[in-house]
């Protein structure tokens, strides 16, 4: 294997995206980072340079567009010392279904999964037909404990993280039968500190403090995980026991659960 295995990581402007080039620099891998901020992607790539030493370039796309997501299918399937990509770019839209914008809710589930199956498509492709891969090459997919449940004003956002899950474990079971050391993960974060819930403008304060958790932290957690080969992974103890509940729980009562806990959440709103 070549030294300098290249991580290609989207969304990586801000939060968990930009963590993850952090963290992944400090590992050795060359980057490229995408996002829609060419400002940021210039100014965060210069920085871990000069930290790290690595090979980093920045690529503005909106991976939301054909044309921005095609781009990225091209240079994935193009570069020989590609290893590992993280599927992060994403965003949250809050509302009852039939009042939210359908332009916004197509964008999502574009982004969340068009994209996401196509980068993790050609990802693979790349990678199984290489004979020099190891366990640092694969996919991380950026789901969310949201993909566990419903719930009111966020019906297209879980109904999108609950496909990368699935989809996420689908491709870890078929690389099994392979016998592929290609690695594939599912990161399921509750509630992180970054920019994503201010571009929804969501005001923070009806979440208890100790269900919010730290960028750094969550990306520790990931890449931890992913050394070991774990597929589903959910940060925090929290978290972890709230995904036990959800998943023991059935699913007539977990609506009402969810519509209740809804109902209370709108109340503190107002």
């Amino acid at each position: 294997m070549a030294n300098g295995l290249l991580a290609v990581v989207t969304g990586a402007s801000s939060g968990i995206g930009e963590e993850f080039a952090r963290q992944l620099a400090a590992r050795g891998y060359d980057l490229l980072l995408v996002a829609r901020r060419e400002d940021r992607l210039k100014s965060l790539a210069k920085e871990i340079a000069a930290a790290h030493g690595v090979a980093i370039e920045g690529k503005p796309a909106d991976l939301v567009t054909d044309e921005g997501r095609a781009a990225m299918v091209e240079r994935i399937r193009s570069a020989p010392n590609f290893g590992l990509l993280v599927n992060n770019a994403g965003f949250g839209a809050s509302g009852m279904f039939h009042k939210v914008d359908l332009d916004v809710q197509d964008r999502m589930h574009r982004l969340h999964v068009l994209t996401t199956l196509a980068l993790s498509h050609t990802a693979l492709e790349n990678l199984m037909a290489r004979p020099d891969v190891d366990g640092r090459c694969g996919i991380i997919n950026v789901s969310s404990v949201a993909g566990f449940e419903q719930a009111p004003t966020s019906v297209s956002y879980n109904a999108t993280k609950a496909w990368m899950t699935s989809f996420t474990n689908g491709l870890a079971i078929e690389l099994t039968v392979q016998q592929s050391p290609v690695k594939v993960q599912a990161l399921c974060p509750g509630f992180t500190y970054s920019e994503f819930h201010d571009r929804m403008a969501m005001d923070r304060s009806p979440i208890p403090n100790q269900l919010w958790l730290d960028a750094g932290f969550v990306v520790a957690e990931s890449l931890r995980a992913f050394d070991r080969g774990q597929v589903i992974v959910v940060p925090g103890w929290r978290y972890k026991t709230i995904v036990a509940f959800l998943r023991a729980t059935p699913g007539a009562l977990m609506r009402r659960i969810s519509a209740a806990l809804g109902r209370r959440y709108r109340k503190a709103k107002t």
